[in-house]
């Protein structure tokens, strides 16, 4: 979570490629896509090759996506 200063939280919890596919809805194949065009939400690599996204980095992703809709 982002808080009013505009730094993140320390509660702001990682989320794995898997609950990113989840919750989006979207094929594996397509996140991986997205990843490698750069237009997906922010990640990163673990040095094991697992990905990571901030809970914040997702919704603010997604509320992104929302105002280019508007």
């Amino acid at each position: 979570m982002i808080n009013r200063a505009g730094k993140e939280s320390a509660h702001d919890e990682w989320l794995t490629a898997a609950d990113v596919i989840a919750e989006v809805r979207v094929p594996r194949s397509t996140f991986y896509r997205w990843r490698q065009l750069g237009i997906g939400p922010r990640s990163v690599k673990l040095p094991n090759g697992d990905v990571r996204i901030r809970r914040s980095w997702l919704d603010g992703w997604l509320r992104n996506l929302a105002k280019d809709a508007a």
